[in-house]
């Protein structure tokens, strides 16, 4: 079985989108980071909008870098009903989302990794598939942008912490399940 990780970019006043505010943030040991997480995961889960934004960013990305090779390399599933002609190794989830992520977890081998926004995280969390939450707060306040609201109540074990040079801090929790 695989697990289902959901990474959340954060400012500390809890902004979880706007503009490109998590650029200055990341530096080489972020990337590292980021490299390690996406080269030790299966697949990529990504929302229509977050998938477009990758997109763009990736295609101006220095081609040598290993973190833009795994990028690229990582199939990525897209929940759409819009997306018209895939790309990037991408493959469109389109019906019964929870029940085709259920499948999808259900599979042996490495981690989803989830880049989304609100509606399909929260969808999963619904659903009980999530098994892990990475949540990196950045150390900017910014007044002002959408804030992560709706998640279904639960209970959330810290299993591990990591501080970047940047001030960045990635905390992981696990969802406490009672059986």
């Amino acid at each position: 079985m695989s697990n289902v990780v959901v990474v959340r970019h954060m400012s500390i006043d809890g902004v979880v989108a706007g503009q490109n505010w998590t650029g200055p943030f990341r530096d080489a040991q972020h990337a590292r980071f980021q490299h390690g997480r996406l080269r030790d995961s299966r697949a990529l889960l990504l929302g229509r909008a977050s998938f477009e934004e990758l997109a763009r960013a990736w295609r101006s990305a220095d081609r040598t870098d290993p973190l833009t090779a795994c990028m690229d390399r990582i199939p990525k599933y897209v929940v759409t009903r819009t997306l018209e002609r895939p790309h990037w190794n991408s493959i469109v989830l389109d019906g019964d989302v929870p029940e085709q992520v259920a499948k999808l977890r259900a599979e042996p081998g490495r981690d989803l990794l989830v880049h989304a926004g609100d509606r399909l995280v929260d969808e999963l969390l619904a659903h009980d598939l999530v098994d892990e939450m990475q949540i990196l707060i950045h150390p900017i306040t910014l007044g002002a942008g959408r804030r992560h609201t709706g998640m279904p109540q639960g209970r959330w074990q810290l299993s591990a912490t990591q501080i970047f040079a940047s001030g960045t801090v990635a905390l992981e929790y696990r969802p406490v399940r009672i059986s």
